[in-house]
């Protein structure tokens, strides 16, 4: 048979496009290298110290804040239990000057300073509102609470979805850099070939295309891995550079049936207090309207005092004249609004109309929960079987490119079979990268819906240890 010849000068726009690429590649690759390597104060994050890092949060540090406002909301409340004590002073001193005159009498004269102080006390002996409003403070005290245990709780799961993403960029960075490893043999064995005069200059610019490819898949990834580094470093309000642990595990295992999944998860989420505190307060609110048209009795003690040093309303003043008297009443006080045209019961009804509206809320919430962790549940499981199987497929592509490379080498083969063989490689490993990285954040997941602890040893439902060599039990962690 005879070869067709090919016509060089076809592929020169090829070739010179091939080649403008590889130096803009070349170029670019050493710009971003460049900026990757800039580093500064390095903090070493692990997986068990996200917690911790999490309290650094801004945010958090805000809802810290609120806290520490409703706590002390509540403690003005309870104050209202007790006495008040008030001291006012009418002039601390007070000077007089002044003349009265009349025809039929003296002319009289003022010159006189006074000090008038009073001391009030009161204390409510009854006192409708007051209870319900320390009850209300109580409870808006304990939903500050929880909304700050809801956030550190969100923000633990963020950022261990941000440190997963992080490790599974670098992850991608390996296996860029193996298919590129994998395109340069291809490369040089189309070369080789084509010195030797059994190849084509088709094969060759085909691998220098793949291998073009695979240059720019792995700057994207670089960058990839960066914008990831820089997001991790944001929720843990890290300032300097950070270290991790790079090699991509398996974080835990997941034990615990789905039903008892869900029954936890239930019982235990703060979101579902929340709302029932919201309804608690709303029925005090609506009680405190009642309240209003109840009597309230307090008991009060006046003690007024009169200090004065000089002359009033003299013919001739005596600058040195002085005198004082006090006044000291204690009563029994009762106020009661009888009649307010109902708009009391009226806002009574309205905030019994919301707390009834909370109860919904609770019951939507519970099946928006439910699907949840019954999501999650299932996406794990999901996780396993495609890690297992993406581990076969990947033993599978290995023997797959090891051969197509001996028929190429013999001849019985193409370039774009080996080159179709190591991508399936690339995307086979790029799918256990993403099975274990879905894997893990599922167990994140589970473990803040549920509020139950991920386990270290992998066991049945019978609590056994499984010896399934196929399960997911058998990889590292």
């Amino acid at each position: 048979m005879l070869r067709r010849v090919i016509n060089p000068i076809l592929f020169l726009p090829l070739t010179l496009s091939i080649n403008s690429l590889n130096v803009l590649s070349s170029e670019t690759k050493n710009n971003i290298d460049n900026v990757l390597e800039e580093k500064s104060n390095i903090t070493f994050v692990d997986y068990q110290e996200i917690e911790k890092l999490v309290l650094n949060n801004q945010e958090l540090k805000s809802l810290q804040n609120l806290v520490a406002s409703a706590s002390f909301n509540l403690s003005s409340q309870i104050a209202k239990r007790y006495p008040s004590l008030d001291f006012q002073a009418n002039g601390l001193p007070k000077y007089i000057a002044g003349k009265k005159y009349n025809s039929n009498s003296p002319t009289l004269k003022t010159s006189q300073f006074t000090a008038n102080p009073s001391l009030n006390i009161r204390w409510d002996l009854i006192a409708p509102l007051r209870g319900t409003e320390i009850k209300i403070a109580k409870t808006n005290y304990k939903i500050a609470e929880n909304n700050y245990e809801i956030k550190k709780k969100d923000l633990i799961q963020e950022a261990r979805i941000r440190y997963h993403k992080y490790k599974k960029s670098y992850q991608d960075i390996q296996n860029k850099k193996f298919t590129l490893d994998l395109s340069k043999t291809s490369l040089e064995n189309a070369n080789a070939k084509l010195d030797a005069g059994i190849g084509t200059k088709f094969e060759v610019l085909e691998a220098e295309a793949q291998l073009s490819r695979d240059k720019q898949s792995l700057n994207e990834k670089k960058i990839e891995h960066e914008i990831n580094k820089i997001s991790l470093k944001e929720i843990l309000n890290i300032k300097g550079d950070l270290e991790t642990n790079k090699e991509q595990n398996l974080i835990g295992y997941w034990n615990h049936r789905l039903n008892k999944n869900v029954n936890e998860g239930l019982d235990k989420n703060l979101s579902l207090k929340n709302l029932i505190l919201q309804k608690s307060i709303k029925k005090n609110q609506a009680n405190s309207f009642l309240a209003q048209n109840k009597p309230n009795i307090y008991i009060s003690n006046s003690l007024s005092s009169t200090f004065s040093k000089g002359d009033s309303l003299a013919t001739n003043i005596d600058s040195e004249k002085s005198g004082s008297n006090y006044t000291n009443t204690i009563s029994l006080n009762f106020a009661w609004s009888i009649f307010d045209g109902g708009q009391n019961k009226n806002s009574y009804k309205s905030k019994i109309a919301d707390a009834e509206a909370e109860k919904y809320a609770y019951e939507n919430l519970k099946n928006v929960l439910t699907t949840n962790i019954s999501k999650a549940y299932l996406n794990l499981k999901l996780n396993e079987e495609k890690i297992i199987s993406s581990l076969k497929e990947i033993e599978s592509s290995k023997e797959s490119v090891r051969l197509s490379r001996l028929r190429y080498d013999v001849g019985i083969s193409t370039l774009k079979d080996v080159l179709v063989r190591q991508n399936e490689l690339s995307n086979a490993k790029s799918k256990n990268i993403n099975a274990i990285y879905n894997y893990n954040l599922s167990l994140d997941e589970l473990e803040r819906l549920t509020f139950i602890n991920m386990s270290k040893n992998c066991l049945g439902s019978k609590n056994t240890k499984i010896q399934d060599t196929e399960s997911i039990c058998n990889l590292q962690i």
